[in-house]
């Protein structure tokens, strides 16, 4: 996934620039909405807030509502071109449904990404076999999953990881991913093995998080999520928290900020990388 920057975090930026550009000329929503005789304010809102794809058009009539400087108007045009979404960039992702389509987006724009889990081997590591399983076990609470075709999403957002200039990745394990958890022992022998493999590329850091540690003030998080920075720093840092129905996007600088903290005081309970890979390649052997 050949991509510069990810489509949902540049409609994030565009929308928190053009918000700070409408509050910079005092105007309200229902205003500008009245000089561009848009119906109501909730497409302004939509495009403010970063949830739906702008039309270049309505971007240049902003830009000319709020007078904005030719520099910083090209500026602006470039991230709104990208927020647009190309259709090569959904081709390339295939038939990903919205919450696989959500994580490639972010994945394949971001610099790092720091990913705890609990209990189940992240979705960039799963083994073919392994990732079947996950999806058929998913499928009870959610029978609309097309298995074969998650499951091959699934390995096509690993690509994001061996490409020319893949993000830098850590993911930190609780040590009950390091169990079987009912999978046929041929399969999970087979997904620690990739582990211990890929834990010695260069761009990846694997570390497991032992039972009993000693998290920073027992801030032990309940549930999955994922941190992710961007190649331009202006764009917004972003997490991703996993819950059963839908995923959480926060991009709130206080919520980020909380959530990177937790992702250090993690890493500092973790085993190193050497002790870590040794955990998982003797769980293979037993």
């Amino acid at each position: 996934m050949p991509f510069s920057a990810s489509p949902v975090i540049r409609r994030a930026r565009l929308g928190a620039e053009l918000r700070q550009l409408r509050r910079r000329e005092s105007l309200t929503l229902e205003q500008v909405c009245a000089r561009l005789g848009w119906a109501s304010t909730s497409k302004l809102s939509r495009i403010e807030l970063g949830q739906s794809r702008p039309d270049l058009a309505d971007v240049l009539d902003l830009l000319d509502v709020y007078d904005v400087p030719e520099a910083h108007r090209a500026k602006l045009i470039v991230i709104a071109r990208d927020a647009a979404t190309s259709r090569g960039w959904w081709k390339a992702l295939g038939e990903m449904g919205e919450r696989q389509r959500t994580y490639a987006e972010l994945e394949s724009g971001a610099a790092t990404i720091l990913e705890y889990q609990p209990a189940l081997v992240p979705g960039l590591l799963q083994t073919p076999a392994y990732a079947r399983l996950r999806v058929r076990a998913g499928q009870l609470l959610h029978p609309e999953l097309d298995v074969e075709a998650d499951v091959r999403a699934r390995i096509a957002r690993q690509e994001v990881l061996w490409g020319a200039t893949p993000p830098q990745y850590t993911a930190v394990l609780d040590e009950r991913v390091c169990e079987p958890g009912g999978a046929p022992e041929e399969v999970w022998r087979e997904q620690l093995r990739h582990l211990v493999t890929v834990a010695g590329r260069p761009n990846l850091r694997l570390r497991v998080l032992p039972r009993g540690a000693a998290v920073e003030g027992g801030a032990h998080p309940l549930t999955p999520f994922a941190c992710y920075s961007f190649p331009d720093p202006a764009d917004p840092r972003t997490v991703l928290v996993e819950a059963l129905t839908a995923d959480v996007r926060l991009v709130a600088e206080h919520d980020v900020t909380r959530y990177e903290r937790l992702g250090e005081w993690l890493l500092a309970a973790a085993l190193s990388e050497r002790d870590s890979a040794t955990l998982l390649a003797e769980c293979a052997a037993e």
